[in-house]
This record gives structure tokens, sequence and C-alpha cells, in this order.
């Protein structure tokens, strides 16, 4: 995905797209492995090109900081307004897809044009991977499953700790 429809710098970034030969969990580990170090030349490349100074938006009107919040009403205002107004969308739909570790992740937002979206659908990467246990485990033993299951890496739910 970053590849096809790249987005923020990635058509700026020179980086291979790790693929398998023969399919087998050894195989999907070794794309795995990949698929690190790719991440890893990335992120130096990133970083090494990461603007120096400050990261902060300078208008306070925009973005009170916490200290003038403590001394300035107006700032306190201003944090308030921001915090409750909500953004008022433009009517329609939009969809927006970044590439997560597991996959696709996805966000559809439904909106006319009131203060707050319509309906908001997320695409998680992991569920789908489940649809593809039957395939890739045609004709395979019962033991085989969990290590397919452990490379595809598939998230039934998340623990709150």
């Amino acid at each position: 995905m970053r590849k096809t429809s790249p987005y923020e710098l990635y058509n700026k970034v020179n980086f291979s797209i790790p693929q398998g030969t023969s399919g087998d969990c050894f195989d999907r580990y070794l794309v795995r492995i990949e698929e690190l170090r790719s991440s890893i030349n990335i992120i130096l490349y990133c970083l090494n090109r990461f603007p120096m100074g400050e990261v902060k938006a300078v208008n306070n009107k925009l973005l009170p900081s916490r200290l003038s919040m403590k001394s300035s009403m107006e700032s306190t205002i201003q944090h308030f307004k921001i915090m409750s107004s909500g953004l008022i969308l433009p009517e329609g739909d939009v969809y927006s897809a970044v590439e997560a570790p597991k996959g696709e992740f996805g966000v559809l937002i439904s909106s006319n044009s009131r203060q707050y979206p319509e309906r908001v659908k997320l695409r998680a990467p992991g569920f789908y991977h489940l649809q593809g246990i039957k395939t890739i485990s045609y004709q395979h033993l019962l033991a085989d499953v969990v290590t397919i299951i452990g490379t595809a890496d598939i998230v039934f739910g998340e623990v709150d700790r």
C-alpha cells in the first residue's frame, strides 16, 4: 500500500517489499524479519531528515499550553471552545487507509454537515486474516493450524491492562 498509493513521505523513501516464495510458516517468518529490516530503514531515513528545533504550533490561539491555561482566562476559554465544539465535517463519505503492522487499517467517516460524524467505521487489519485460514491450512495437520494462526498474526481481541 505504501508503494501503490503513498502517503506522507513514502514516495520519497526507497524501500523494498519482502515477498516469500514457498508460503509456509518459515517463509512467513522470513518475510516478517525482512519487514522489520525494511521498517528500520524507513525510520532511519525519516529520523535523518527530521527538522531540528521545536515541533509545536506557535499559534497559542489554536493550541494553548498548560501553563498559559493556568494563568490566562482567555487560554482556558479557547481550550474549552476547541474541545467542546468538535469539527464540522463536509457532507459525504471518505475512506482513508494506512498500512499497519498487520495489514490495512482503514477509517470510513460518513458526515451530514453536522458537528459530529453520522457514522464512523474502523477496518481492523488482523480480523481479515482469519478468512484465509481455510485456504492456507487446506490439507495440513491440525497441529499445523496453530503455527499458521501464529504466523498469520491474527488478533481476535484486545486485552485491557
